[in-house]
């Protein structure tokens, strides 16, 4: 393994061996710090002994056969599902006892690690080629040795396989392929929205926050002549352009890296933002949390100056905050207000996902009720 004197500018690990310390590169895409404390574990370590080590905050670094750590790892999963879940006395409640819970769950499955040769094969029996997943995600291989927690490099093959097999969306007739860490278009009723709300112009779109490029593609479809797509995470753009060209479509989108808004003003500007007021816990979970509004309330004090006269700002957004106390609907109408901006119009649909029929899930209440409304802006 790599000396930590190779290493000095990258989070490193270091754990005991027979022969003394040994060091390598520490890889976490959720950006959390190399445990302090390791011990070597192997197909003789007991699922009891290492969930309570993985819950002291000891981690478990595998050397033995890797398909004995998955199974490992599910061991462990069972004895957390074992604890029986705080009652909650209100939807915002239960949001925080979700987040808390899915926090925990995390820390704990994440003790469990796996080594990680230079060109990013595993050193263990039975182990699967991770090469192109873990190059995806990390980029090329370099010359350290790594370790990364088994949770996230299960992560980046599932990863990898919904980027090579992509998501249908039908409003498209296509599939679009997600990278790692770039929000998913699963859900497919926000699509729905854009496919079929009247469109105010076919000259010129901003689609603002472009994520996968599924919104400017949908766009594009509609007939839009000239898309510029916005976004500011290296994997975003990447994954926008390669869905794009797939498409057919990268002769009338634009891929700019920007923080919200392109220079100038478009007729019809698009914004889909994370629908959650709240800290990410992680970098991967920007995609889903918006920490005080940031994108949503920076896109509509924003819109008025990049609209065309008579244009139109589209929000996509749902209201599950709403129902989880997160924000209230006079805070969203509040802000539209402040922005010198009016609601022209509201499409809304409802969702079809799983969850939102499943009472066992601890948020069912607020996702029974929600609905995902486009709003039409203008300028007042």
């Amino acid at each position: 393994m790599t000396s930590s004197a190779d290493l000095p500018h990258i989070p490193v690990i270091t754990w005991p061996e027979a022969d003394g310390p040994r060091s390598a590169r520490w890889r976490s895409e959720a950006g959390v710090p190399p445990p302090k404390r390791v011990v070597l574990a192997d197909d003789r370590t007991t699922a009891d002994s290492a969930y309570r080590l993985a819950c002291e905050g000891t981690a478990l670094l595998w050397h033995g056969d890797f398909q004995n750590a998955r199974q490992l790892l599910q061991a462990m999963t069972r004895r957390l599902e074992r604890k029986p879940p705080k009652r909650a006395t209100s939807p915002l409640d239960a949001f925080n006892l979700h987040r808390q819970a899915q926090s925990q769950r995390a820390r704990t499955l994440g003790m469990l690690l796996i080594p990680l040769d230079a060109d990013y094969t595993i050193p263990l029996r039975r182990a699967p080629d991770v090469q192109q997943a873990c190059t995806e995600t990390y980029g090329p291989p370099g010359a350290d040795t790594s370790v990364v927690s088994l949770r996230e490099l299960l992560g980046l093959i599932g990863a990898h396989e919904w980027r090579k097999k992509g998501v249908d969306v039908l409003a498209l007739g296509a599939r679009i392929h997600p990278y790692y860490g770039v929000f998913s278009p699963v859900r497919g009723e926000y699509i729905d929205l854009v496919a079929r709300t009247p469109l105010p112009s076919q000259a010129l779109a901003f689609d603002i926050g472009t994520g996968t490029g599924v919104l400017a593609a949908v766009l594009a479809k509609r007939g839009v002549r000239k898309i510029v797509a916005t976004d500011q995470d290296p994997r975003a753009l990447a994954c926008a352009q390669e869905n794009l060209v797939r498409l057919g479509y990268a002769g009338r989108v634009e891929i700019v890296n920007a923080d919200l808004f392109p220079p100038g003003r478009a007729p019809l500007v698009v914004c889909n933002p994370p629908w959650l007021p709240a800290r990410p816990a992680s970098p991967i979970e920007y995609a889903i949390y918006d920490h005080e509004s940031r994108m949503l309330l920076g896109f509509l004090n924003g819109l008025a100056d990049h609209l065309e006269p008579d244009g139109e700002g589209w929000l996509i957004l749902s209201d599950f905050a709403e129902h989880l106390g997160l924000r209230t609907r006079a805070d969203l109408l509040a802000a539209i207000d402040r922005a010198g901006l009016a609601v022209a119009g509201r499409e809304e649909i409802r969702p079809r996902h799983p969850k939102a029929t499943d009472p066992s899930d601890p948020l069912h209440t607020a996702r029974a009720a929600e609905v995902t409304s486009l709003w039409r802006l203008k300028v007042r």
